[in-house]
């Protein structure tokens, strides 16, 4: 089995997962992430210029490293969701969702079926015509993986309610926009903390995966005895800031 083909089995087994962000819109880089270690490769399309066509370059890129890739997607508007996953993305990551009913939305959106994703077998992710629909979207349903971003006092407030819709496979939490969202001065204010252990115990109690973003490594372990599991840190641009800083350093050292 494929790692794209297994990615959504160690979600729901809660193995720990650690990725990256990819913010440069460039199958190159995407290749080159490729090549590492890491469990997933998430392209920030809410938040850094992708289009379409570099959605697709970058996703081929991802599929013939077999590295499992999310797409955080500009916001939860179905043609979003569905370009991600017919470019062949294993999930996508949803920004602000903020309820059950959106959640239940975003899940209907990102899987065939009634009122759900519209179907073409034409795209990558249905081997440009060679997979008969019903292996489709048997693969489909068994493979793709949905993400709700949970980054507003909302969304906190009816955490248990979003927890329990089925098909989210993950809770994602946003935590510098829950910082800016409460008024907090730093993402390890109380509030903040506070916000954070509850959207965990939320998905301890209906059994979804919990991810995050931490910029302080050191509070991984905090929060893998919390039970979050999968863990987006740093990103492309980060690693060649770090790299430059690296080297400038050690030449200057001797």
């Amino acid at each position: 089995m494929s790692n794209n083909q297994n990615f959504k089995q160690q979600l729901a087994s809660k193995e720990l997962v650690i990725g990256t962000f990819q913010k440069t819109p460039s199958a190159m880089v995407s290749e080159v992430l490729g090549l590492t270690d890491l469990g997933v490769v998430c392209l920030d399309a809410e938040h850094s210029p992708f289009d379409r066509l570099t959605i697709d370059q970058c996703i081929f890129a991802l599929r013939a490293a077999d590295k499992p890739s999310l797409v955080r997607v500009p916001s939860a508007q179905p043609e979003h969701l569905l370009n991600a996953l017919d470019c062949g993305a294993t999930g996508v990551v949803v920004p602000h969702v903020t309820s059950a009913e959106m959640a239940r939305e975003v899940v209907a959106a990102s899987h065939f079926g009634a009122g759900g994703r519209g179907y073409a077998g034409s795209t990558r992710a249905a081997g440009y015509t060679t997979k008969a629909m019903p292996h489709h979207k048997r693969d489909s349903a068994a493979q793709t993986v949905v993400f709700a971003q949970i980054e507003d006092i909302e969304a906190v407030d009816e955490i248990d309610a979003i927890a329990a819709v089925e098909g989210i496979d993950c809770l994602f939490i946003g935590r510098i926009d829950l910082t800016v969202a409460y008024g907090a001065a730093s993402p390890k204010d109380d509030v903040v903390i506070d916000a954070v252990e509850r959207i965990c115990a939320a998905g301890a109690k209906y059994g979804r995966p919990v991810g995050m973003f931490v910029g302080d490594l050191s509070e991984i372990p905090r929060w893998r005895e919390c039970g979050a599991s999968v863990f987006l840190l740093s990103s492309d641009h980060n690693f060649m800031l770090g790299g430059a800083a690296a080297l400038q350093e050690k030449v200057e050292a001797g």
